[in-house]
């Protein structure tokens, strides 16, 4: 007989303290791929990006840890968050203070897709950019409903994009 053991974020974060690319999805523990040159450029090229355009307007976080719920506790690869910076001081985001949430995809294209996504749009986090390095793509997922964003954009490399809280804001993306 197997048995699987569900954690909640308060087990999951003592269990698994400063153990590297692990995160807490509906009470399972998955390991992470190792983050390799292509992502790791494509998430610092978008840092450096929307810190540049969103300055004090938005608190701009790499890789860290999100609560979405007593089971779940993802660490996207960006989060663009309510000012001011100090709310976080004692606390970590939830979906409510998520202005935008980036994701990086290249190995983990279907995992984001199939098992992130609905997670995301069930809390309600308002916006997604999935990343698709595959095939050098980024999908926008907007209006999070019944589990799922029941809007979908696809940019080229050569568009820009505005996150949708802050509409006169356009950058590059690739």
């Amino acid at each position: 007989m197997v048995t699987r053991y569900r954690f909640r974020v308060e087990e999951f974060e003592r269990a698994f303290q400063g153990v590297p690319h692990v995160e807490l999805l509906r009470g399972e523990v998955y390991r992470m791929s190792p983050i390799g040159p292509k992502h790791f450029y494509a998430v610092m090229r978008l840092d450096h990006r929307l810190r540049e355009a969103l300055g004090t307007k938005a608190v701009v976080a790499v890789q860290s840890p999100l609560r979405l719920s007593e089971d779940s506790e993802p660490e996207p690869d960006l989060l663009v968050l309510k000012p001011p910076l100090e709310r976080y001081a004692d606390r970590l985001p939830t979906p409510e203070d998520v202005l935008l949430l980036v994701e990086v995809a290249d190995t983990s294209l279907e995992f984001d897709r199939e098992v992130k996504l609905p997670l995301y749009a069930e809390v309600g986090i308002p916006e997604v950019w999935l990343v698709n390095l595959k095939e050098n793509l980024l999908e926008v997922h907007q209006r999070p409903r019944g589990g799922r964003y029941r809007e979908i954009r696809l940019f080229s490399p050569e568009e820009e994009v505005s996150p949708s809280a802050f509409p006169g804001v356009r950058l590059p993306w690739a």
